[in-house]
């Protein structure tokens, strides 16, 4: 697996990050924040911001950012973290695929919809510095982080919310077989949260009431439903569901 390959799946696996901006009030220096985020189809971060922040003032004046994306917090220098350097830029919060993929994620910002101050941004990558761990690090260029699987119009974003649904409604146990055979979870009820070129999340129900958002990743890329429905048959096989 190429750097540029594991530093997208490890991108995938996270939701929150420390985005860096510039800082309008106070020139040249860089201004931090926390950034919840969910990645689009073309595998960029969406961040959903008030134009009160601080760091969208800051955005408006000069759209060059970083977000920082890591793993753990009990030795954050021996855990994998990555680094994105690219543009942030304002895109319709209207856009009902984004916004569904959005608050399957994170659904604790539904009310922020309903406000006229919040907007999507779209951090577009231009450069990446990913370590995986000690001695094994790099800069990756954006391009590089996309397969060719992974385009803006991809048919699967506005096919993702029916196949959610159908797994959801339908596949339940093919979900908690999944969980088992790839993760070695005993899941006793699962969820898919969202579905994308190289595999899809799903939150699990675990012992004594909680949660856990699980990651499957697919062997070959994916493109719309049939080829999702090929990759979904293939582990359900696997799994022996």
């Amino acid at each position: 697996m190429t750097l540029a390959k594991e530093a997208l799946q490890f991108l995938r696996s996270t939701r929150s990050g420390i985005l860096s901006t510039l800082s309008a009030k106070f020139s040249g220096y860089p201004f931090g924040s926390v950034a919840p985020f969910v990645l689009d189809h073309s595998g960029q971060p969406i961040i959903l911001i008030s134009t009160i922040a601080e760091h969208t003032h800051n955005i408006i004046a000069n759209p060059k950012v970083s977000l920082l994306v890591f793993a753990g917090d009990e030795d954050m220098q021996a855990s994998g973290r990555l680094t994105l350097m690219g543009e942030a830029k304002k895109i319709d919060k209207e856009d009902a695929d984004l916004r569904a993929r959005y608050l399957r994620y994170l659904p604790q910002a539904a009310s922020y919809f309903e406000m006229h101050d919040f907007s999507f941004y779209r951090i577009e990558i231009a450069q990446a510095r990913y370590i995986a761990g000690f001695g094994k690090m790099g800069w990756i260029s954006g391009d590089a982080m996309q397969s060719a699987e992974l385009t803006e119009n991809s048919p699967l974003a506005a096919q993702e919310t029916s196949i959610i649904e159908h797994m959801n409604a339908d596949h339940v146990h093919s979900l908690i077989a999944y969980s088992k055979h790839f993760h070695n979870i005993n899941a006793t009820q699962a969820e898919m949260l969202g579905i994308d070129a190289d595999g899809f999340d799903a939150k699990v129900n675990i012992a004594d009431g909680k949660t856990q958002t699980l990651r499957f990743n697919f062997e070959q890329p994916i493109h719309d439903a049939q080829s999702a429905r090929m990759a979904l048959v293939n582990m359900s096989k696997a799994a022996n569901v």
